[in-house]
């Protein structure tokens, strides 16, 4: 143990995390290569030298590329979180010398992208216009990872119970119905009074299975003594939904003021059907322990404001 602490403390330089993150990424010493412009027998020679140092094996190699192994997929998690760490320290100092307050890095879920998180940001721009906002978006299945490597600073999004962790810490900021819409085009886009039993046996475009939301919805169906749609597509994207509610022509199931804000833009329509489920609220996602920089205490400042204003 005294060795990798030596390793880990001393002997490893940020070209060596830099290769061991792009490996995991590319998973082939060849696009390795061109990606961070080097030889490949210096990609391998480089990876021989990280290996000895720990006196472990840390990726497999095999004629159809390289694999992690368990030692190397802690390496790796280990090499993007000090990454993430240069990379927020390096934006902080050159955010100072330009009179900026920094960069934030959010992951936000299709509940709170279009209203809450798009609000936030601009009264973040209101007070400090030099600010970076990076956002991803994406479910707590790709944003989780990225926030617990230091890749995120927070995540916005439903305060899904299935991923309450101790490393994690939560603040909700208010609750947030769901509804079902269509296209402007969609048959049932003006119907006076739509029932389950029209809906069931339609294409639909639905959160993933992971989602509170979608197994409430499967149970709406079989209170009304239906089958849940078995024409679906499953997805955690607002653009995929709305391109499948456009093109298949599917039926979407949507956060209540995720589909306002686009029906007023003509995008979609909200059918006149009740939809009482109860879901867990929307708030805000972060790393226990972990400082927040001035920039995200900003944005969370901001986004605290938004949800009062709307509470």
């Amino acid at each position: 143990m005294g060795q990798i602490d030596r390793v880990l403390r001393s002997n490893l330089k940020l070209r060596h995390l830099q290769l061991l993150v792009v490996l995991d990424e590319l998973r082939h010493l060849g696009r390795v290569s061109e990606f961070l412009s080097i030889t490949q027998p210096a990609v391998s020679k480089m990876l021989v030298e990280i290996e000895k140092m720990f006196d472990l094996q840390l990726f497999v190699r095999s004629t159809r590329g390289t694999e992690p192994t368990a030692y190397g997929e802690t390496v790796v998690r280990f090499a993007r979180s000090v990454l993430a760490d240069y990379q927020r320290t390096r934006d902080e100092i050159d955010a100072v010398a330009s009179g900026g307050v920094g960069r934030t890095s959010v992951g936000a879920m299709v509940v709170a992208t279009p209203t809450l998180l798009m609000q936030a940001i601009q009264r973040l721009k209101a007070r400090s216009k030099l600010t970076t906002v990076m956002v991803e978006e994406g479910d707590l299945t790709r944003l989780l990872p990225r926030l617990r490597v230091g890749e995120l600073d927070l995540i916005v999004g439903r305060l899904e119970p299935g991923y309450a962790s101790p490393d994690l810490d939560t603040e909700a900021l208010y609750r947030e119905t769901m509804c079902i819409v269509v296209a402007p085009s969609h048959p049932l886009a003006d119907a006076a009074d739509p029932d389950w039993s029209m809906l069931a046996g339609l294409p639909w475009v639905v959160p993933p299975p992971w989602a509170s939301s979608r197994s409430k919805l499967g149970q709406l169906f079989y209170r009304h003594r239906l089958l849940p749609p078995a024409d679906i597509i499953e997805t955690a994207s607002f653009l995929v939904t709305l391109s499948a509610m456009h093109e298949r022509p599917a039926v979407g199931f949507l956060a209540h003021g995720v589909a306002q804000h686009f029906a007023k833009q003509g995008l979609l329509r909200i059918l006149k059907i009740k939809v009482p489920i109860a879901l867990p609220p929307v708030g805000i996602i972060t790393l226990r322990g972990r400082p927040q920089t001035p920039a995200s205490q900003l944005l969370v400042e901001c986004l605290r404001e938004g949800a009062a204003r709307s509470r």
